[in-house]
């Protein structure tokens, strides 16, 4: 398994300029990437290549420690909130483990690419199109799900506060701050 991961990140870098440039740059440097309950692996670039390598024990410049799902959400949208809640885990140079964090990005296969590779264009267009219709219709119906639960909650149990109305409440404290500010600024200027 490695291995084919290894050849889809190296099938990228030529696509990539930069990813070329980072290849060079981090030259030697090695990434420990510690997927927890799972293995162990060592991300080392040639200067040329990337190679991957599981070593429980290996030594590494940097190391990224998280859960397979984790790691994967810095993949995602916003891996700054998944840095800031403590997820994952990064020690050693955050210069190499900021590059290799770049490169990754840079290098993030489109898998419906390589599954044209395997399968053909029309047949991986196909099943890419029904697999983005299936995750937009799971994603869509979640948020639906939870828009009704939320709804329930504020609305007929009233266990919980309508946005409109905490808005309300926090523009008034808001307000009363700004208020009791502005006479402890006037009682201090009297005293003096």
């Amino acid at each position: 398994m490695l291995t084919v991961i290894e050849n889809v990140l190296n099938r990228g870098l030529p696509r990539s300029p930069r990813a070329r440039q980072l290849v060079g740059e981090l030259s030697g440097a090695r990434l420990g990437v510690d997927v927890r309950g799972v293995t162990r692996i060592i991300v080392r670039s040639s200067g040329v290549l990337l190679h991957l390598t599981r070593d429980a024990a290996g030594e590494a410049d940097a190391e990224v420690s998280g859960t397979p799902l984790n790691l994967l959400a810095l993949a995602g949208p916003s891996p700054e909130a998944v840095l800031q809640k403590g997820a994952v885990e990064i020690r050693g140079d955050a210069d190499i483990a900021r590059k290799y964090r770049e490169l990754a990005h840079l290098l993030t296969p489109d898998l419906e690419e390589e599954l044209s590779l395997a399968i053909g264009d029309v047949p991986a267009h196909q099943l890419g199109r029904l697999a983005r219709g299936v995750f937009g219709w799971s994603r869509q119906a979640a948020a639906t799900a939870v828009r009704n639960v939320a709804e329930y909650l504020a609305h007929e149990r009233a266990d919980l506060v309508p946005r409109a109305e905490a808005d309300q409440f926090m523009s008034g404290v808001d307000r009363l701050r700004e208020d009791v500010d502005r006479l402890e600024a006037r009682i201090n200027l009297l005293a003096s």
